[in-house]
């Protein structure tokens, strides 16, 4: 369910890595908590990002949430699509609706996420929380 290849966070953002650089979005964890989606707020490119800093905000019918970057870096290329068609987010969450792509400041930082195994072992204890 959760793209091996990916590094998650415990906010649900996902981080691909190819070399020093790293494409950002949010999980089919977030994108369902959050509803259809409806407008996304994206940083400009060459934009600094620190870790855990807001990058931007996905807007459903139901909530504005923050997207936070997972590592630090400059912002090479935003997904301009989701501008008009935000809801790509809720239809293809870890391909087409990628947020940002960036070149990560230290790249070694990713190793610092979660992998899939223990994401996804992260979100069966969430939902556990949730219906006890």
């Amino acid at each position: 369910m959760y793209p091996s290849d990916f590094r998650y966070t415990k906010d649900h953002e996902w981080l691909q890595v190819s070399g020093a650089a790293g494409t950002i979005g949010i999980t089919d964890y977030a994108q369902h908590a959050l509803g259809d989606v409806v407008f996304v707020e994206l940083p400009k490119v060459g934009a600094k990002l620190k870790a855990g800093e807001v990058l931007g905000t996905v807007e459903s019918v139901k909530a504005v949430s923050e997207v936070f970057s997972p590592v630090g870096g400059e912002v090479t290329d935003v997904n301009s699509d989701l501008a008009n068609t935000p809801e790509k987010i809720n239809q293809d969450p870890h391909r087409s609706a990628w947020l940002v792509k960036i070149k990560m400041d230290n790249p070694q930082d990713a190793a610092k996420l979660m992998d899939a195994k223990a994401y996804q072992e992260y979100v069966a204890e969430k939902e556990k929380e949730q219906t006890a």
